[in-house]
């Protein structure tokens, strides 16, 4: 019960920051925050230490609990970008996000196309072939599975440990996509064909191939969602 308590806890008051709800320097206090959510001091203690690890906030003894500014925050933190996804500030982050994927991941391809083992070229094979028959039968839950396995395996066969640790960021934007009706309704077959390119290219050891078609599909990407998000305001 009490880690139940914990994480709603945690999720309604880090949305409310990362939605603007609560404000750069809004002061908040602990018997306050017990009492609005019906927290005990422990729970309240904890999920305030969480929020200061993702720099959201910051505590000060006789002052409380700082909301800090959003440059200070740590934006690559998986749970901020579910909260900012969920809520009113969607579309600024997709395309900060989408910005991200579009600088990162074209570079991770050609790594990955230079150093992947022998096993991750096969899986990133056998994965792009399991894109191409979800993507067939319109199974957008299994379908976001195996792209999230795609491309998490991409960076971190790169042996970039810096590109690894994109990932939980690139699984967020992916399920935040599907969960938030901003895939077509059968994933585009350009986008399909391109998995398959890269994982081709990483086959064969062409990094400017895999680079290229790594490219196609984050700004292919990029326009889906500029074209669901204007479809979803005019709605």
């Amino acid at each position: 019960m009490g880690s139940d308590r914990h994480e709603q806890m945690l999720d309604e008051l880090g949305a409310a920051i990362a939605n603007g709800e609560l404000v750069p320097g809004a002061v908040l206090r602990s018997d306050e925050l017990q009492e609005h959510y019906g927290a005990s001091r422990t729970v309240a203690r904890e999920v305030v230490r969480v929020l200061e690890t993702m720099g959201l906030t910051s505590s000060r003894r006789r002052v409380g609990v700082t909301v800090r500014e959003p440059a200070e925050w740590n934006h690559y933190d998986p749970r901020l970008i579910r909260w900012q996804l969920d809520g009113a500030n969607r579309t600024p982050a997709l395309r900060t996000l989408t910005e991200l994927r579009s600088a990162a991941e074209p570079c991770a391809a050609r790594f990955a196309a230079l150093r992947a083992t022998p096993e991750e070229r096969g899986r990133i094979r056998a994965l792009a072939t399991h894109l191409a028959d979800t993507a067939q039968e319109r199974d957008l839950d299994a379908f976001l599975g195996h792209d999230v396995a795609f491309h998490s395996l991409l960076l971190s066969a790169s042996r970039n440990p810096m590109f690894a640790q994109l990932s939980s960021v690139v699984a967020e934007v992916l399920a935040g996509r599907t969960e938030h009706g901003l895939m077509p309704e059968q994933p585009q077959p350009e986008a399909v064909a391109w998995h398959v390119e890269v994982a081709e290219a990483v086959g064969l050891a062409d990094a400017a191939r895999a680079e290229r078609a790594m490219r196609d599909i984050v700004e292919q990407a990029r326009d889906e969602i500029a074209v669901a998000v204007s479809s979803n305001l005019s709605a």
